[in-house]
């Protein structure tokens, strides 16, 4: 599958596990809600006290296999390097991922202040290698 196939995927599927890695090397996978990102990342939202991202920062790289809500349909893997963003510079991109999986939230304010208050941070998975794909 090539990068722009993969990543028109991900922005219709937005199921996942991501793998990152335990200090001993060791894989650590975790179901994941995954976007696109309007600069062509994968958005990831996530606590920034969770373990992930504990990983991420000593290792920022990760893989990500996204796939349909048929489960053993399609799906693709992504690895890249990982960047994470803080609040407040990360509120755009929490609002643009919620829009993009969820639609309009009810009350943005209230939103705004969920994200802050949860310590929320995006994590963003430039795409490196693409692959192994299947397509349904």
């Amino acid at each position: 599958m090539e990068r722009a196939a993969a990543l028109a995927f991900v922005s219709a599927n937005h199921r996942g596990v991501l793998a990152t890695r335990r200090h001993d090397g060791t894989a650590v996978l975790v179901p994941v809600v995954a976007g696109l990102g309007a600069d062509g990342r994968i958005a990831i939202s996530t606590r920034g006290d969770s373990h992930k991202v504990a990983n991420l920062r000593r290792d920022p790289q990760a893989s990500l296999c996204v796939f349909s809500d048929a489960f053993f349909g399609a799906f693709v893997q992504i690895d890249g390097p990982v960047e994470i963003l803080e609040l407040p510079a990360a509120m755009d991109g929490l609002v643009d991922l919620y829009r993009q999986i969820a639609g309009e939230h009810p009350d943005w304010e209230e939103f705004r202040g969920a994200m802050t208050r949860e310590g929320r941070v995006l994590v963003m998975i430039t795409p490196g290698r693409v692959g192994p794909a299947k397509r349904a």
